[in-house]
């Protein structure tokens, strides 16, 4: 066995053996701001978590359904199937005539669903809407499913890589709409929530 490294050689540890209580609750206090710039909070990443009424094996099958978009979605409409490249074709609405195409990657085990999207084109798709659906019952002691879903800030939000495959009257770019991912995926979210509790309270 390989003799550990020892903590000691790795710089800037905050452990209670090198930062006294007094100067621990001085840097967290530091860190909690009332308000923080925007910039600092959504600048490459874009998480947001919400909690569902609803089973978390129900919850998933309705995100890993790569058609429910259809529903829960701001804007995305008008769903074809690219069989042959297991790909769906939508409208993003938000972008006029843009399409936005998406394949869905979900493991049921880990109750795992992201959307592989890009606008534009389908192949590179790079636009990538990591959620996870996690158990309530053990996390808040109650029944349901707490969301989770972040977006990472990739570079060809700058700057799009494939004008030539835009709509000629488009005015704006996915990447402009960054700053607003939080709010409108936020939304979205209340999308999500409202339509998988107000059917599974239907059942009950």
């Amino acid at each position: 066995m390989s003799t550990p490294i020892s903590l000691d050689t790795i710089p800037d540890l905050c452990r209670i053996e090198n930062v006294q209580k007094e100067d621990m609750q001085e840097r967290c206090m530091d860190m909690t701001h009332s308000i923080y710039p925007h910039d600092k909070i959504f600048g490459d990443y874009c998480t947001i978590q919400e909690y569902i009424h609803c089973p978390p094996q129900t919850t998933f099958e309705y995100l890993a359904e790569t058609s429910n978009l259809l529903e829960w979605t701001y804007s995305l409409r008008d769903m074809t199937y690219d069989e042959e490249r297991n790909l769906y074709e939508f409208t993003d609405a938000v972008g006029g005539k843009t399409k936005c195409y998406c394949r869905t990657v979900a493991h049921r085990d880990a109750m795992t669903v992201d959307y592989h999207c890009a606008w534009d084109q389908g192949d590179e798709l790079w636009m990538i809407y990591l959620m996870r659906v996690i158990p309530a019952e053990p996390v808040l002691n109650k029944p349901g499913s707490v969301v989770l879903w972040t977006n990472c800030h990739h570079p060809y939000y700058e700057k799009n890589p494939y004008p030539q495959q835009a709509p000629a009257d488009r005015k704006i770019w996915v990447g402009d709409m960054w700053p607003m991912f939080y709010a409108g995926h936020w939304i979205e979210m209340q999308n999500l929530k409202k339509i998988l509790e107000h059917r599974h309270a239907s059942l009950r």
